[in-house]
């Protein structure tokens, strides 16, 4: 009976210790499986086409693309940028540095067309984002620095471009994308539906000037072109091709547009504005045109990146185009609403009354 009993005791320690040893095992093999789960790199193919192997895991950027820069603050990798545009310096983009301070840190390695890369180096990036610029690709790889070049001129590729983004910055920048997706179809899609129902016949040639002298317009082919087509618009410029385009005056006079917005490139300050505005006003050839007998121009709103060109607030620009085409049709859009609610739900800060004016005025912030 003894004997039985110390049996019994042996079987139970053994049953015991397989069962402890089967979940040290489990245990183990999960930890394995979940450090094996996340590689160290992924590939991914960049808007040119080109497949680029990138880290999974991203500290430090480095992001030549201006109009990126501001993408990269919504997807909540702001604080990774370490070298940037000459274009997005404090200076430069001033309420971006307001919005994403970390731009006050980030040295200036790039311009449009070229980078520093001694400059670059010493920032030691992980991931380098560009526009597609063949030249500074070139230079960048030779760093052995993955470069990931992006570009789009309507919503469905930048949608596309701010998707691959959060894919390569991980899933909570995915996530974030994908939300601002959200919205901006939401913006699309209830904009759409009145602008749609507009007979062409009706609808206002709209000319977007970015600069008077030389004088330069954006045609087809742009996102300018893309938004201007969301609100309701044609483009006036649309015979012409490609961003920041170099037209004469005579183009303009056959052109003959119903609106004109400037960018706010093309006006730096209060004064300026009043100066485009006037200007045109007072010369007697573009006093021939619609836009300018009626008094239909505009400066577009200005922000962390111009909202006409590129960047995260794409989503604003539309409804503020539209909005300004059509005043009676858009009753329910309040602009000073939608851009503090943009701004701390996409950018994470606080807007001002004050502050949010400026912006719809393409003026700078209050000097601290």
């Amino acid at each position: 009976m003894k004997k039985f009993k110390i049996s019994i005791v042996l079987v139970i320690c053994l049953i015991f210790t397989l069962l402890v040893g089967c979940g040290n095992s489990s245990t183990s093999s999960n930890t394995s499986n979940s450090t094996a789960s996340k590689p160290a790199k992924q590939t991914i193919t960049d808007s040119t086409g080109a497949k680029v192997e990138v880290p999974t895991t991203i500290n430090t950027i480095a992001d030549g693309w201006p109009a990126h820069n501001e993408v990269l603050v919504m997807l909540g990798q702001g604080s990774k940028i370490v070298s940037t545009n000459k274009s997005d310096a404090p200076q430069s983009r001033p309420w971006l540095a307001v919005v994403n301070p970390q731009m006050k840190k980030a040295t200036t390695a790039f311009t449009n067309t070229a980078v520093n890369t001694d400059e670059l180096l010493k920032t030691k990036p992980d991931i380098v984002f560009n526009s597609v610029v063949p030249q500074i690709a070139n230079s960048v790889t030779q760093l052995g620095i993955p470069v990931v070049q992006l570009t789009y001129t309507n919503f469905d590729e930048l949608k596309n471009v701010f998707t691959l983004s959060g894919k390569i910055l991980g899933p909570d920048a995915e996530k974030k994308a994908n939300n601002y997706i959200k919205y901006l179809d939401g913006k699309l899609t209830s904009i759409q539906a009145v602008t749609s129902k507009i007979p062409e016949s009706q609808k206002p040639k709209v000319l977007h000037i970015t600069a008077l002298n030389p004088l330069t317009i954006d045609g087809s082919n742009t996102i300018i072109d893309s938004w201007i087509k969301v609100a309701g618009g044609i483009n006036a410029a649309s015979s012409v091709s490609g961003n920041m385009k170099v037209v004469s005056m005579e183009n303009i006079l056959q052109w003959n547009p119903d609106v004109i917005i400037f960018s706010s490139n093309t006006v730096t300050n209060s004064n300026d504005r009043a100066t485009a505005i006037e200007k045109l006003s007072s010369d007697p050839t573009w006093s021939k045109i619609n836009a300018v007998k009626n008094k239909k121009m505009y400066v577009n709103p200005d922000g962390a990146f111009l909202w006409d060109r590129y960047g995260a607030e794409e989503a604003l620009q539309i409804q503020w185009a539209a909005k300004t085409l059509y005043p009676d049709k858009f009753t329910n859009i309040d602009m000073t609403k939608e851009t503090k609610s943009f701004y701390k739900t996409f950018l994470n800060y606080n807007l001002t009354d004050d502050e949010t004016d400026k912006i719809l005025k393409a003026l700078p912030p209050a000097t601290k």
